[in-house]
C-alpha cells in the first residue's frame, strides 16, 4: 500500500513505524550485552551505543522520506554512513486510517520540527530499569506540539516468556491518543511522579507541597507521562533543570490531545520551534487532570529557583 492523505498524518505514520524500529535495535543492543556507554556531561547523563543506533536510524529514515522536515534529535552524532537495514521505509496502517483535523489538514512538510529522543531514560536502560525506557518522536507545527509517538520497547518485559514486547502509544491533537488503556488515579489517592536521579532539595519540596500519598520517583519523561494517561499517576512534577524539548515534545502531544495539561513550573507552555533553546530551564509540571491544583501548590522557592 503507499502512503497518501494529509502529510500530518504520513508524518505521523511513518515516525510510529520508525521508532517500532528503533526499539528493536535498543532490543538487540541490551540482547548482545555489550552497552558502548559513554559519559556525556556527567555520570547521570549517559549514551549509549543503543542512543545512538536508534537515532540514526530514526533521523536518516524520516529525512529520506520527508526530506524538508526539520528534524532535531538529542544525540550529537558525526554524520556516517548509515547501514541501509536501519533505515525504515514502512509506515503504521492505523494511523492513516484516521481522518485528520481540518487545521492540519493543509500543512506542509517544511512547516514541521520533528524532536527526537532516541532512548529516553539512558541512565535506567543501563541499570536494567527497563519499563522506564521509551523512544520519543514529537511533531511541532507553529512552535506547538500537536502529535507524537512513545514508544516502550520493553512493555511487558515481566510477563515471562512468548509475551510480545513493546507498544506505540501515539495521539495526535483533535484526535486524541491510541495504543494503551486509559485509566484514572483511583479516588483519594493523589500519586506523584517525580525523577529518579536528578533531585535535589527543590525538587524534593515541590513535591511534598503537593501533598501526595504516594510518590513514584522513575526515569524518563516518556515514561512519567504514560503514568499520567494509565491512572498510575496524577501529577508529573519536576522542579529542576534537565528535560530538553526532545524529552518533552512527543509526550506533551500525546498529553494535550487527552485533555491533560504539561508546562513548566511558572505555568509557560513550551515553544518547540527550531531556534528554541532545548533546555526546559524551568522544569516540568504536568497532569491528565485537576491541573490547576498541582499549579496552585508549586512553591514561591521553587519559582524563585527555575528561570524560564
Amino acid at each position: 500500500p503507499t502512503m497518501s492523505g494529509p502529510l500530518v498524518l504520513r508524518v505521523l505514520a511513518s515516525a510510529g513505524r520508525v521508532a517500532e524500529r528503533a526499539a528493536e535495535l535498543v532490543r538487540s543492543v541490551l540482547r548482545t550485552g555489550d552497552l558502548g556507554i559513554v559519559i556525556k556531561e556527567n555520570v547521570n547523563d549517559l549514551q549509549t551505543k543503543a542512543d545512538r543506533l536508534a537515532q540514526q536510524s530514526i533521523c536518516t529514515s524520516l529525512a529520506l522520506k520527508f526530506p524538508k522536515l526539520t528534524i532535531i534529535g538529542e544525540e550529537d552524532l558525526p554524520p556516517g554512513e548509515v547501514d541501509a537495514q536501519m533505515v525504515e521505509d514502512g509506515f503504521m496502517e492505523e494511523i492513516l486510517g484516521h481522518k485528520c483535523p481540518a487545521e492540519y489538514e493543509n500543512v506542509k512538510e517544511e512547516e514541521l520540527v520533528v524532536w527526537v529522543d532516541p532512548l529516553d531514560g539512558t541512565k535506567e536502560y543501563t541499570e536494567g530499569l527497563l519499563d522506564n525506557v521509551t523512544v520519543l518522536i514529537g511533531i511541532a507545527y507553529k512552535g506547538k506540539a500537536i502529535a507524537g509517538v512513545i514508544n516502550q520497547p520493553f512493555f511487558n518485559y515481566q510477563a515471562g516468556e512468548g509475551a510480545t514486547l513493546g507498544r506505540t502509544v501515539w495521539g495526535l491533537l483533535g484526535l486524541g491518543a491510541f495504543g494503551y488503556v486509559p485509566a484514572s488515579v483511583p479516588a483519594g489517592k493523589r500519586v506523584i511522579t517525580t525523577t529518579r536521579s536528578h533531585s535535589n532539595p527543590v525538587v524534593s519540596a515541590c513535591v511534598d507541597a503537593m501533598e501526595p500519598t504516594d510518590v513514584l520517583r522513575v526515569g524518563g519523561a516518556g515514561n512519567k507521562v504514560l503514568l499520567l494517561i494509565e491512572g498510575k499517576a496524577s501529577a508529573y512534577v519536576f522542579a529542576s533543570l534537565g528535560c530538553k524539548k526532545w524529552d518533552t515534545c512527543a509526550p506533551e502531544a500525546i498529553l494535550h490531545a487527552v485533555g491533560g495539561k504539561l508546562t513548566d513550573m511558572h505555568g509557560n507552555s513550551f515553544e518547540y520551534h527550531k531556534e528554541v533553546k532545548h533546555m526546559n530551564s524551568a522544569g516540568v509540571l504536568a497532569a491528565l487532570t485537576d491541573y490547576e491544583y498541582y499549579a496552585a501548590r508549586v512553591p514561591p522557592t521553587t519559582k524563585a529557583a527555575l528561570k524560564p
